[in-house]
């Protein structure tokens, strides 16, 4: 399994918006890619701002490569005005889950 890290920033007053489109509208998206396997969302306050930490898990390189083909942070254009700033590239790990 490879995982695909991300990392976002919001102001305080955009961060439930955000969370809440990343929920309803961007992740669900994601699933239309053969061999997305899900996604991790994780949030914490950061002084005036929200961070957004998405890891985002694949069954191989080949399916990132439809998601991402240039390797850039792919940002849905609504999302866009609610960040401040983000990774404009993805981190990538080989990854197991160890119980």
């Amino acid at each position: 399994m490879i995982m695909r890290v991300w990392h976002g920033f919001t102001s305080a007053k955009d961060a439930d918006k955000y969370d809440q489109m990343l929920r309803d509208e961007i992740l669900p998206g994601i699933h239309r890619i053969d061999g997305y396997k899900g996604t991790w969302l994780l949030r914490r306050n950061v002084g005036d701002e929200v961070e957004f930490m998405t890891i985002t898990t694949w069954d191989s390189w080949d399916a990132i490569q439809r998601f991402a083909p240039d390797g850039k942070s792919v940002i849905h254009p609504k999302a866009h005005s609610l960040l401040t700033h983000f990774d404009e590239h993805s981190e990538h790990y080989d990854g197991a889950w160890v119980p």
